[in-house]
């Protein structure tokens, strides 16, 4: 019997054309998979909490964290019958929560990017320098930053102020290293060639080494990025509303929790964009990398 008598056959080759050319797509695999994966993750959830008889305060399912977002969006009564309303929780919708900590972020990843890359480039630069310094970065490097928190209170009082600097903490150490690490990565064969052209050291920082290191410290800016946004409950556990990370551990000493999912996973979602952001301002800064 011919292929073409076999029935499905044709619809059968259709199937695998249509397989191959998504193969082809590393993107369009890469979204197919991952909504695979979160699908069956939020079907096994609710089947857990559907099935089992689980007390909600210990496991919410998928619809209790939802209607918690969608609460956290509304404007509502304070209590059945009264006319006094509230925003979200705390007073404050949860966008303006998520809003608050990203401009902590923004202050404390853009303090640490302005000190980090020009202390980095003078470490690498200047070898006594760096030897000067090199212990005092490692040593910053190694703490963790909630150990930083009450003394930054004592200093800053309860305001944004200590905020920031936790999270300037958090940052400068990996922005501070890949600044290092890529100006002693540049080839020295590079900023000879140059300097026998009558190139300045000014000259050289400029046209040479800065590009050349650029790509390393970009990575260091993007690991400095994730590495502040995990710290972020930590540094909005004091007075740290309006703010995703201080809703959430306030929720969770409330007993809240599906409100606190709904922050984890807002944060976790924030987390993907912002990485995936620094990765879209990476090919617009260095079209060259990886094309050497």
């Amino acid at each position: 019997m011919s292929e073409r008598t076999i029935p499905g056959a044709e619809s059968t080759r259709g199937a695998w054309r249509s397989a191959l050319r998504t193969a082809r797509h590393p993107r369009a695999v890469y979204w197919l998979t991952t909504t695979a994966s979160v699908t069956a993750v939020v079907v096994l959830w609710w089947l857990l909490t559907t099935l089992l008889d689980v007390n909600p305060v210990l496991f919410p399912s998928p619809a209790d964290v939802w209607e918690a977002a969608v609460r956290g969006m509304q404007e509502r009564p304070v209590a059945d019958g009264l006319d006094r309303t509230i925003r979200g929780y705390q007073n404050y919708y949860l966008w303006e929560h998520l809003l608050a900590s990203l401009q902590r972020i923004g202050a404390g990843v853009g303090l640490a990017l302005l000190v980090g890359v020009p202390l980095g480039l003078l470490m690498a630069s200047f070898r006594w320098f760096g030897l000067l310094l090199d212990p005092y970065l490692n040593f910053l490097r190694s703490l963790p930053p909630l150990a930083y928190i009450g003394l930054l209170i004592v200093w800053f009082g309860f305001g944004d102020a200590p905020k920031i600097w936790l999270l300037f903490l958090a940052a400068f150490p990996p922005i501070a290293i890949a600044s290092i690490s890529g100006v002693r990565g540049v080839r020295e064969d590079q900023i000879n060639a140059v300097r026998t052209l009558g190139a300045s050291r000014g000259q050289v920082l400029v046209h040479v080494t800065l590009p050349a290191a650029l790509p390393e410290i970009v990575t260091g800016f993007r690991v400095a990025v994730g590495f502040a946004w995990t710290t972020v409950v930590a540094a909005e556990i004091q007075n740290g509303i309006p703010g995703i990370g201080g809703l959430a551990y306030i929720s969770g000493s409330q007993n809240q929790t599906a409100v606190v999912i709904a922050c984890i996973i807002i944060i976790g979602i924030t987390a993907i964009l912002l990485d995936q952001l620094v990765k879209t301002v990476e090919k617009v800064l260095i079209p060259w990398r990886g094309k050497a």
